[in-house]
């Protein structure tokens, strides 16, 4: 008798052990499937417009990425003759590229094109969601690729600018373009599953940290050596010149899961620049009228480097 209220008990324990397996994949995937399984769309309140932007010209292109879905990106343009290609990758959920149009005119102004694309999932370009976070680094692979080689462009020095999720973006990608001559990263974290997790703390605390695991299977699955790559990686696989910016107050991606890895694997590399800036939070550093010097430090960065 014994003997068998033993044995049940083994048995309801391997139940409630598979329950619970099966409840912290279902929940860990489910939180994945809500944050990136939806499209974004930039916010008309939030909406800019090229013809807003005196001098500014751009030309509209299509690509395809890793799947077959459709990529719009613009190269904008002052109209003259221009130094270097820089190629900008958008952040994280606010839609395309749109949101950082004056970022984009400055550029232009300053004498470079801008190659500027909606990654999967957001405004123009196609995707019923973005899918998952390497799904930036695969869009950005695919569209310095048809900046290289579909013959629209002049063959001129590629820079890349990244913010958030394209600051994540512009660093991992190097690891499959080492051609590029210079990149600015902004506010990014080191790997894919940083971003999750720095993300997901501030919305449900540390408990995200038991559901990244089962995240990282499931990247890996789906993106393979993508969901694997890192910044660090992306940084040893090239000889660009690199600046990192980052704010210390930065509640989004803490500059822990970005600037502060980097800065203690690089600070004694002379290829790169840190700029670690306080109280300019996620992105208020973008906003070019009030950080005037910060877009200058850009522009000579990118004169420096690009020729």
């Amino acid at each position: 008798m014994a003997k068998k209220k033993s044995s049940k008990a083994v048995i309801v324990i391997l139940i409630s052990l598979v329950v619970l397996a099966a409840l912290w994949i279902g929940v860990s995937l489910g939180l994945y499937a809500m944050y990136f399984g939806r499209r974004f769309e930039t916010n008309n309140a939030f909406m800019y417009h090229a013809e807003s932007f005196e001098g500014l010209e751009r030309t509209r292109y299509e690509f395809p990425s890793d799947k077959g879905q459709n990529i719009v990106g613009y190269m904008y343009s002052s109209g003259e003759e221009q130094k270097a290609i820089i190629v900008f990758a958008h952040g994280y959920g606010a839609g395309g590229h749109n949101s950082y149009m004056p970022a984009i005119n400055y550029f232009a102004q300053n004498g470079y094109y801008v190659f500027a694309y909606d990654a999967t999932g957001n405004d123009e370009s196609g995707g019923k969601g973005i899918g998952g976070v390497p799904q930036g680094v695969i869009d950005l692979d695919y569209a310095i690729s048809f900046v290289e080689d579909s013959g629209n462009f002049p063959a001129l020095p590629i820079g890349l600018f990244g913010h958030s999720w394209g600051g994540y973006s512009v660093s991992n990608v190097l690891t499959y373009h080492p051609e590029v001559e210079a990149v600015i990263e902004c506010s990014g974290p080191n790997s894919s599953t940083d971003l999750v997790e720095g993300g997901g703390t501030k919305v449900i605390g540390p408990v995200v940290k038991i559901l990244m695991p089962v995240i990282k299977v499931y990247e890996r699955a789906k993106y393979g050596d993508y969901a694997t790559n890192s910044a660090l990686i992306g940084f040893a696989s090239t000889d660009a010149e690199i600046m990192v910016v980052h704010s210390s107050d930065d509640n989004i991606v803490p500059i822990e899961y970005g600037y502060d890895i980097y800065y203690n694997a690089f600070k004694d590399d002379p290829r790169f620049t840190f700029i670690r800036l306080e109280g300019k939070g996620h992105n208020q550093f973008l906003n070019v009228n009030h950080n005037t010097d910060l877009f200058e430090s850009f522009v000579a960065f990118y004169d420096e480097n690009l020729f």
